[in-house]
């Protein structure tokens, strides 16, 4: 495929950021007699870099967390190990979040197009870091990917790591626990059976639930309506590709089309399709999990109106969102989402404050809960959405009634999650171009924003936080590694509303932490192990990906038939949830190749921790 530009364009400390950009060339002097050379050396996981790259003209770092440093540092070029930037570590200080001890090495004015590595004198190299505009490419295709990876009911190849390959079955389509048809349990209010295919499976489990596709779904179409011209011709080698719909929005629909079969014909939305409890960790063909059932809400086996206020409004913003952005591509299917926005909206509005419970009987259900007591941020993002697509008054006077009268964003909090949509909400309207929009609102949301957005990356950048990362100190919860990128989204909302190198900068902080870290693990290499096995070596393609132990139920297809004897890892294109305190990583890189329709060399984008896990929704 021809790579398309960045979603980050080079940032110059001059100006800030454009859409486009080219490198800068090396200062002339690097090219002088008498280039010093660095012999290759042992790759060592106190020396850690974001394998995956950088662009050039961001702010780059590398951090060491060895006392045995000297304080010099030099970055090489990998094909021939001449020096092409040397420098001095800055002073050891403890990153308040992991009590780790680091030094910091600056190599931010490294612009020149190539492959390299950082040495550290005493200490040892990092692996290989790409610097190229297009750094970040292959690690949005196989995000992509990994989406198409969540597909229920239909095969899925992901490739092959290692001579493991990552497949299943069809799954979900035939029986005991299928979706074809699912059967309704009591909490939903009705008897009989539905058809409800497609979708994506949940983070570990092989649940459907409306709650968590909402931001997820939310967010991708996000990606298109805000970055169309960087990912709208980007191929992902899905089924669909090739249509003449952007492939982020076929990916999309996959989702799209099974949360349409959960709205009830009064317009509101059950909550989730899951069997009664959870399966074991097998391949989803294999699923013991029993009758899957479309689930509503208790107490008991289920009390009127059956429906949640949460799902149904989750669910209006995202037809909302789907509204707008298919119409050039599938007008039809575009009046199909809008009705059904509308009608979740009727519904909602007159059942405001019915939340989740799980049923106790008819059978018990014991699957995620992802219960939420306050419809507010829901319904208000729902309204803004409806705004954005339709510029009705009613939703217009809707949000700026009940836009909260306080700080709307706070840079000391964590950011939107499943359950807290207000910063959806205040974007999309801020963004909705409507003439009718309140001016005063407006004004309030982007000074709220741009102040959230420079307390953010005043921390990314601060003098204890040693990897460079917006989370607090308090804020390494189970799924952290979303917020992280929530934080992202925050910054870039911000760059959207007043363009800063700072808030790109930051921004970009955090996709490294998240690629850097995830790549601090690989089966077999262990806490100082400066040779791991020889497959670990192979210098990673604009990208690496390391695998962990996973809690994702697909991801024991390395352990089932005899694959592999260490299960749990994580399929390519998965980005894991947790990542917090008392969990050390280590380093290490897999190969990806001869996966249909994968570029050669490619390697999984994802990966992860110990128990974590993945990212599907949110």
């Amino acid at each position: 495929m021809t790579p398309p530009a960045p979603i980050f364009n080079a940032k110059k400390t001059d100006q800030a950021p454009t859409l486009t950009g080219s490198a800068r060339l090396l200062a002339a002097a690097c090219l002088c007699l008498g280039l010093a050379r660095s012999l290759p050396g042992a790759v060592s996981s106190s020396v850690i870099v974001d394998q995956v790259g950088y662009l050039p003209t961001e702010t780059k770092y590398g951090m060491v967390t060895s006392t045995a440093a000297t304080g010099a540092f030099s970055v090489c070029r990998a094909s021939d190990g001449v020096v092409v930037l040397s420098g001095t570590l800055a002073a050891s200080f403890t990153d308040a979040a992991s009590g780790d001890k680091v030094r910091t090495a600056d190599f931010s004015s490294l612009t020149a197009t190539g492959s390299y590595y950082l040495n550290a004198a005493g200490v040892g190299q990092s692996y290989n870091f790409a610097v190229d505009p297009n750094a970040f490419v292959y690690s949005y295709y196989m995000a992509g990917r990994g989406f198409y990876a969540q597909r229920c009911g239909m095969a899925v190849n992901m490739g092959t790591v290692d001579g493991v390959t990552y497949d299943h079955a069809s799954c979900h389509s035939s029986g005991a626990a299928t979706d074809l048809p699912a059967t309704y349990h009591p909490s939903s209010g009705k008897s009989g059976t539905l058809n409800s295919a497609k979708g994506w499976h949940d983070a570990g489990d092989y649940g459907k639930y409306i709650v968590n596709a909402g931001i997820s779904t939310g967010e991708l179409l996000w990606t298109y309506e805000w970055f169309s011209d960087r990912v709208g011709a980007v191929s992902l080698a899905i089924p669909e590709s090739g249509n003449g719909t952007p492939d982020v929005l076929n990916e999309a629909r996959w989702e799209l089309d099974w949360m349409l079969t959960m709205q009830d014909t009064d317009g509101g939305v059950w909550h989730k399709l899951t069997s009664a409890g959870f399966g074991s960790f097998v391949l989803p063909e294999d699923d013991d999990a029993g009758t899957r059932y479309v689930i509503g809400t208790g107490p008991g086996s289920g009390a009127a109106p059956y429906k949640t206020s949460c799902s149904t409004a989750d669910f209006a913003a995202v037809m909302a969102i789907a509204a707008r952005l298919y119409q050039p591509f599938d007008p039809a299917f575009a009046a199909t989402c809008l009705a059904a926005a509308e009608n979740a909206w009727t519904w909602v509005s007159a059942n405001p404050t019915v939340y989740y419970t799980q049923p106790s009987s008819g059978p018990a259900v014991s699957t995620g809960g992802y219960g939420d007591g306050d419809s507010s941020d829901e319904r208000l993002w729902a309204a803004a959405e409806l705004f954005h697509t339709t510029g009705l008054a009613l939703y217009n006077t809707y949000v700026t009634a009940n836009a909260p009268t306080g700080t709307l964003i706070s840079g000391a909090n964590l950011p939107q999650d499943w359950g807290d949509l207000q910063d959806l909400a205040i974007w999309t309207y801020y963004f909705s171009g409507q003439a009718t929009a309140n001016a005063a609102l407006l004004t309030r949301i982007k000074a709220d924003t741009l102040n959230a957005a420079n307390t953010i990356a005043a921390y990314t950048s601060g003098g204890t936080n040693g990897y460079k990362v917006s989370l607090g100190t308090g804020q390494y919860i189970w799924g952290s590694n979303g917020a992280v990128a929530n934080y992202g989204l925050l910054l870039l909302a911000a760059n959207r509303m007043s363009p800063s190198a700072t808030y790109t900068n930051a921004a970009l902080d955090d996709l490294h932490y998240i690629l850097e870290q995830v790549l601090r693990h690989a089966p077999g290499l262990e806490p100082g192990d400066a040779s791991p096995p020889p497959a670990f070596r192979q210098p990673p393609v604009l990208g690496a990906g390391a695998l962990a132990r996973a809690h994702v139920r697909r991801a024991q297809l390395h352990g089932q038939r005899g694959r592999r004897a260490d299960p749990g890892q994580p399929l390519p294109g998965q980005v894991l949830r947790r990542h917090h305190a008392g969990l050390r990583l280590q380093r290490g890189g897999h190969q990806l190749a001869g996966a249909p329709g994968l570029p050669a060399g490619l390697v999984p984008a994802g990966a992860g921790h110990p128990h974590a896990d993945a990212v599907a929704h949110g």
